[in-house]
């Protein structure tokens, strides 16, 4: 039943005495929650399976050697250090929007088991970012460090790629009504299974010429990471059609605005300058990447097909195997995710 009646989100007070958290009357919105973390019987058992993985993933970035990389990065080509630095300025961007943005979204949530991977997610964004200022720190140059920082201040394409963004975030923080919560999750979902990815490309395809290894290591972590947030949407979205005012053509409209702007700016800053990456291969995997998520909330498929069923980069997905060893991986093209650290004993993932 799509909510009409609400003006304004509600917001989890901190306690609430008053409130059931019994399994049959727990929902994911509008429920009437104590706010206590009652875990010992959930209604949505995938999240606790969830969030066991998303624990399990811990990391931090100054255990992975970027040694190799203070070298390569000297002897980078031109284009190749301008895609560096750039993709590294405007993915800090991402995670630094999403570490603010997703407690808005969390404050709302009536089930504890879906607060909780709420919680883990602004965690893992928050270590990412220090991920990236440790890349930052480590192997690009003093000199050249302030401009990656400011990157998006010096350049247009990105800064509009960053306003975009954030305004579809800010719009709900200005205006709290479903209809702009309902559009501050498909952002969201947007921004975890559809931006990040080219950047991750783009270190992958170094790292299969044999460069930057270190930093390729530290996207592995970071990718895997994001395939479970992907997953954490991919379960909230079909949700939440069922509760919030919306459309599938809007739906619609903001993927293919999002394909739009992504293009544009892989375009921008690698565009046809690195090995193995062109427009072409871009729009190709950024349109495919656009289908298989909508897929994934139960809508048809944007772009036509055979044209865009099939990943352009599929010699690269080697290279975001997390745990070789057992001849797994976290499909980063599908958000298979199947392998990670610890997951050996933790049940309940089969079932997400």
């Amino acid at each position: 039943m799509v909510v009409t009646h609400q003006t304004e989100m509600p917001i989890n007070p901190i306690f609430n005495p008053e409130g059931d958290d019994a399994i049959e009357n727990r929902s994911i919105w509008f429920g009437n929650t104590t706010n206590l973390m009652q875990l010992n019987d959930v209604r949505y058992t995938w999240a606790v399976g969830l969030y066991q993985q998303m624990r399990e993933n811990f990391w931090i970035p100054q255990r992975l050697d970027v040694t190799q990389d203070v070298t390569d990065y000297a002897n980078l080509t031109d284009d190749e250090r301008y895609a560096y630095d750039g993709i590294l300025s405007y993915l800090t961007f991402l995670d630094s929007v999403q570490t603010c943005n997703i407690p808005h979204l969390k404050s709302s949530i009536t089930a504890p088991e879906i607060s909780l991977c709420m919680a883990e997610q602004i965690s893992q964004e928050g270590m990412h970012n220090q991920s990236y200022q440790y890349l930052i720190e480590t192997i690009i140059p003093p000199d050249r460090r302030t401009q990656v920082y400011d990157f998006w201040r010096t350049d247009k394409v990105l800064k509009d790629r960053c306003e975009f963004i954030a305004k579809l975030y800010q719009k709900y923080i200005d205006d709290a009504t479903p209809e702009n919560y309902f559009i501050a999750l498909m952002a969201d979902f947007l921004l975890e299974g559809l931006y990040f990815y080219n950047g991750f490309i783009y270190f992958y395809n170094l790292a299969s010429r044999m460069l930057m290894p270190g930093s390729a290591d530290i996207f592995k972590m970071i990718n895997r990471d994001e395939l479970s947030h992907v997953r954490l949407y991919q379960k909230l979205i079909p949700e939440a059609r069922k509760v919030f005012p919306h459309s599938v053509e809007q739906i619609y409209e903001m993927f293919d605005m999002a394909v739009n702007y992504e293009c544009r700016w892989t375009n921008h800053i690698v565009g046809n300058n690195i090995l193995g990456i062109t427009e072409s291969s871009t729009e190709k995997y950024t349109k495919y990447l656009a289908n298989i998520r909508l897929r994934s909330i139960g809508l048809e498929p944007l772009y036509p097909e055979p044209k865009y069923n099939k990943s352009p980069y599929t010699h690269l997905e080697r290279f975001s195997d997390t745990k070789k060893e057992a001849h797994t991986k976290a499909n980063f093209f599908e958000a298979t995710v199947t392998s990670y650290v610890m997951s050996s004993g933790v049940t309940g993932w089969d079932e997400i």
